[in-house]
């Protein structure tokens, strides 16, 4: 394969192996692929392409791979061979001879002028256009105004090179994407490589030969253009206004559209619904335009280059076809060191204050873009100036944004007078907001003079490298980086005033729906603004603003906070997706104690993943303080140390190590007297932790009434658990699944729940890898001595002949045992007998889940002869996906005679169809029949079985809920149905009903509910609501 720096063959050259390639049909284009896979065709010593990449490939791209694996002469070479073998005659008479006027041309040629077959014409409207765009883009690039002591990292020629030509074939597999988006944080550089992408290819350096245009379009200047065609939009750039649009269509495949900056775009609502467009010359709003291009509706062939902030991309995949993201990472983490010591100079402090910024999570992941690592630098720098005492640990995001805007306004010089401060600093911070909430970075002259901004502030913000002009965009201003609109925005709500940003609720209730949406949410500078409006909180930083900006903060913004947080309790956070980790995180930027135990006094329960240092270090400082949650869900893969001390080199003392300090205090919140529930499944403990943890929950203050342990890595440190279980009375109710517990682990702890002073009486053990010896052994035990009243052994393996150590039950006759599942245990014939045996000697059980086990006909019929007894005291049966047919239903209609416990029974996904229903609806017409609860989904049934059904629903005093979903009863079987849940003597309460087969009776249906019927309609049976779930 050759370098990607050579990969393009001449356009002349280009354009006639195209037009062949092009001229092919469907399938000679199929063929034409094939044949390169033949090493005879490839004459022997070219390298083959692999058939993934050629088989949905389009001619354009096919010959852009062509180009990558071979020379130029080998292209023609090949496609000779092929073009022969495929017996295109005229094809290959024009192929000799082109090869033959390339060989004579190709020795005299310099390969950097234009090719000899564009018009002189053409040659001198390419050569002013590149000319026009180099100067365009240089231009734009002077006027963006870093500030003076910005280091600026530039890569060497030959790397930016690579580096751009890999954004236009970013997978290197051979075929060029044909829509490339460059996604990223702010500031991180998308916008300065696109422009290198067009001021490359107008020096000549890269993309001369395979594009013949780029054009580059600013989504922010162009907005709010009066409409135009594209042949108009195109004009724009062009020396003299008249682009050659013609030549321009006619060879859409070797044009580049550079569209920078999509955010700024606002979708169409009416986009779907508007009519396909290809004319270039109709007349159209500008962002209807770029929509079309972006559609590929206009110029199909043309390949797109966009940049997009990252909150826009599911927007604008619903727009793209086949589209190739590209992530823009910025600064790396190489970079950063780079600029740390280029700035500072000394080695070792920028290695030190680049180590605190590192712990710092959020404050570095922001540096990957090059304002904000000189935000970090210049404002470290003049307190370390300032202050010869300064503490970096002392140090927040919020706080080195509040000493940066306080110590660049302390030395600003402007003519303003002290009463008209404090206005125009809320305007500023109004005017931030405001573009948050829509999403607006740019702003226009107009939006200044609305906000009543003055011309000396604008020009010292200006000065101040605060706000920045726009270089394409006439009059209009942008903040220089969008962290100081995330920062300002945040100030805005802590500034006295009452007035939002938005013109509409006042503050304190825009304040709430902000902080709603932003906890709610995984956008980053919402997080962002969230994060410096609690930080802001902090008394001395709030005083530093007042001294610097004479504008006084708000005294009711905490109070209007903690009614905020009141208004919490009432929703149910952890369904609304509530994002825990970072409101502990925005906490603990405040550092105001007493101020978080306020607000967390609150907080009912919890859901949080303690995965690196700063999860656990933020879950510390907030844990502790909340006192009256109940609920917590806490998933830990973050290292704790298994030594309570650490020993510093550097000064060579012993001291406490800060992440034992903090995970002691995460376990304090178990003995807060409130905790009931307490969920750390998917955690990776230490035996040390985990002592740690088990330490807190035998503590007398701890209430916890619930714990689930389920995966957890590794499995031994559960052994721990006998600690909690063994005298604590409080806990109830204990889940194990999806521990592989082995043998030393279970019979430590099944031997534990033999003991008196064990009052567990809900146990989940599903997915336990269990074996048929283990939960004889967990019999056993139960049997001595134990509380247990629920137990689950679902999805263990307890197949074979040793399946008789179920027959364990039988030695309980004073078992608790009432609610027992073996759902998935592999379960067959042999093991019904013994589990009827079981039912019959032990009169607790109740319940008994054996859904999705192989029992066949035959192991119902054994189950039934246990059933048919008087003395069974089984309510709730789960019989569902066991595969038995019609004979196994009559054979539970014969035990329901004789069974008048039985309430529940779930007999679906079996293929019993209308016959078996026959046979039940027989004895459910039976007055002495119990049954309320009959699930039938999913059993073949047809519109023939709806009149035995109708039969008990006219009769039946008993049956309240009836499962038919996934059956194809049809319009009539619907009807027959309905003649019955129409009667007076109906007691159904609940149908599950298909949902097309329910929008048949709907009207009827909300008829019958207005005369008081409680008939519900159920299209949907969610076995995870307590109102659908029949099992405990």
């Amino acid at each position: 394969m050759t370098s990607s720096a050579n990969i393009y063959v001449d356009d002349g050259s280009y354009n006639k192996l195209l037009s062949y390639l092009m001229g092919l049909d469907q399938s000679q284009l199929e063929e034409f692929k094939i044949c390169l896979q033949s090493s005879q065709l490839l004459l022997g010593n070219f390298q083959q392409i692999p058939w993934a990449n050629l088989k949905a490939i389009d001619p354009t791209n096919l010959l852009c791979l062509l180009s990558e694996y071979f020379s130029e002469r080998q292209i023609w070479e090949v496609t000779l061979s092929i073009f022969d073998n495929m017996n295109l005659t005229s094809q290959c008479t024009e192929v000799r001879a082109m090869m033959n006027e390339l060989a004579q041309t190709q020795g005299s040629q310099d390969p950097s002028q234009e090719e000899p077959e564009v018009p002189e014409e053409e040659k001198d409207h390419r050569r002013r256009y590149r000319e026009r765009m180099k100067a365009k883009i240089l231009m734009m690039w002077d006027n963006i105004p870093w500030p003076e002591d910005h280091i600026y990292l530039r890569n060497v020629t030959e790397k930016e090179h690579e580096g751009l030509k890999s954004l236009l074939y970013p997978n290197r597999t051979g075929a060029q994407p044909q829509t490339i988006v460059l996604e990223g944080l702010a500031g991180v550089g998308k916008t300065t490589l696109a422009m290198k992408v067009v001021l490359h290819w107008a020096e000549g350096f890269l993309f001369h030969q395979r594009f013949s245009y780029v054009f580059f379009i600013s989504c922010h200047k162009v907005r709010d253009m009066k409409d135009t065609t594209l042949a108009g939009l195109l004009s724009w750039d062009w020396p003299d206004s008249q682009a050659p649009i013609e030549a321009l269509m006619s060879r859409p495949e070797s044009l580049l559209f550079v569209i920078d900056g999509f955010e700024e775009m606002d979708v169409p609502s009416t986009l779907d619904e508007s009519p396909p467009c290809k004319d270039w010359y109709q007349q159209l709003p500008v962002n209807r335009i770029l929509f079309y291009l972006l559609k590929k509706e206009l110029v199909p062939l043309a390949t797109l280059l966009i940049t997009t902030k990252e909150y826009r991309t599911t927007d604008l995949k619903k727009l793209l076809l086949n589209p190739w993201f590209v992530q823009i990472v910025g600064f790396t983490e190489g970079d950063r060191e780079e600029y740390f010591i280029r700035y500072f100079g000394d080695q070792n402090k920028a290695k030190k204050i680049l180590n605190w910024v590192r712990k710092n999570e959020s404050l570095f992941h922001f540096c990957s873009a090059p304002m904000v690592c000189w935000t970090v630098c210049s404002c470290l720098k003049r307190q370390m100036a300032r202050n010869p005492h300064f503490q970096l640990s002392t140090q927040t995001t919020t706080s080195l944004y509040v000493y940066f805007f306080s110590s660049l306004l302390a030395t600003a010089e402007v003519s303003l007078s002290d009463q008209s401060w404090p206005d125009q600093w809320r305007a500023l911070c109004s005017l931030a907001a405001e573009g948050m909430w829509f999403w607006k970075f740019t702003f226009a002259k107009k939006d200044l003079k609305h906000r009543h901004l003055e011309a000396p502030v604008i020009g010292s913000l200006l000065r101040l490298n605060i706000l920045r002009k726009v270089s394409n965009c006439e009059d209009c201003v942008t903040f220089t980086h969008q962290s100081f609109q995330v920062f300002l925005g945040a100030m805005f709500y802590v500034l006295r005033g009452v007035r939002g940003s938005i013109g509409g609720p006042p503050k304190h209730q825009e304040m709430k729906v902000l902080l709603n949406d932003a906890l709610a949410d995984t956008n980053f500078y919402w997080n962002q603004m969230a994060l410096f409006f609690f930080g802001l909180l902090k008394r001395n930083l709030a005083e530093e603003l007042e001294d610097t900006l004479r504008c006084k903060m708000s005294h009711r913004t905490t109070d209007e906070l903690l009614e905020w947080a009141d208004e919490l309790e009432s929703y149910d956070l952890v369904s609304s997706c509530f994002e825990f980790l970072h409101f502990f995180e925005c906490l603990y930027e405040t550092r105001e104690e007493n101020f978080v135990r306020q607000i967390l006094s609150h907080l009912l329960e919890a859901d949080i993943d303690i995965f690196g240092s700063l999860q656990l270090q933020v879950s510390s400082f907030c844990l502790k303080h909340c006192q009256r949650l109940s609920k917590l869900r806490l998933s830990v893969s973050s290292a704790i140390p298994q030594t309570e001390l650490t020993f510093n080199l550097e000064t060579l003392e012993t001291r406490p190590h800060s992440k034992i300090r903090q995970w002691q205090d995460v376990c304090s919140v178990f003995s807060n007297g409130n905790l009931t529930e307490l969920d750390f499944s998917n955690s990776k403990l230490n035996a040390f932790s985990m002592k740690k943890l088990c330490y807190e929950l035998r503590n007398p203050r701890c209430k916890l009434q619930k714990l689930t342990c389920k995966s957890i890595t590794p499995v031994r440190i559960l052994k721990e658990l006998v600690l909690v279980l063994y005298g604590n009375h409080r806990l109830t109710h204990l889940n194990l699944s999806s521990n592989n517990l082995g043998i030393p682990v279970s019979t430590m702890i099944f031997k534990t729940l033999r003991h008196s002073a064990c009052n567990i009486q809900y146990l989940w053990l599903e997915s336990c890898g269990l074996t048929p010896l283990a939960c004889r052994h967990l019999f056993l035990e139960l049997s001595k001595n134990s509380s247990v009243r629920f137990l689950s052994l679902g999805d263990n393996d307890l197949s074979g002949v040793e399946v008789k150590s179920l027959q364990g039950p039988s030695e309980m006759p004073e078992s608790s045992l009432k609610e027992l599942s073996l759902w998935f245990c592999q379960l067959g014939t042999p093991s019904c007998k013994y589990l009827s045996d079981a039912l019959l000697k032990n009169k607790s059980l109740t319940h008994l889940n054996l859904r999705k086990n192989n029992l066949r006909d035959e192991g119902v019929k054994f189950l039934c002869k246990a059933l048919s007894h008087p003395d069974c005291s089984l309510q709730n049966l789960d019989l569902s996906d066991c595969s038995f047919t019609a004979e196994g239903c009559q054979e539970l209609a014969n035990a329901l005679q004789h069974n008048c416990n039985m309430k529940i029974l779930d007999i679906g996904s079996n293929d019993i169809q209308d016959d078996g229903v026959k046979h039940l609806c027989e004895v459910l017409k039976h007055p002495k029949c119990a049954l309320n609860t009959l699930g039938l989904e999913k059993c073949n049934l047809t519109p023939a079985c709806c009149q035995y059904l109708s039969s008990v629903l006219r009769s039946s005093k008993s049956l309240f809920n009836l499962n038919l979903l996934g059956n194809d009863l049809e319009p009539r079987g619907v009807s027959t149905l309905w003649k019955a849940l129409k009667k007076s003597t109906c007691k159904l309460q609940k149908l599950g009903l298909e949902k097309e087969l329910y929008n048949i009776v709907k009207g009827e249906l909300e008829e019958l509910q207005e005369r008081g019927s409680f008939l519900r309609v159920k299209c949907k049976w969610d076995f995870n609501d307590l109102e659908d779930k029949w099992w405990w």
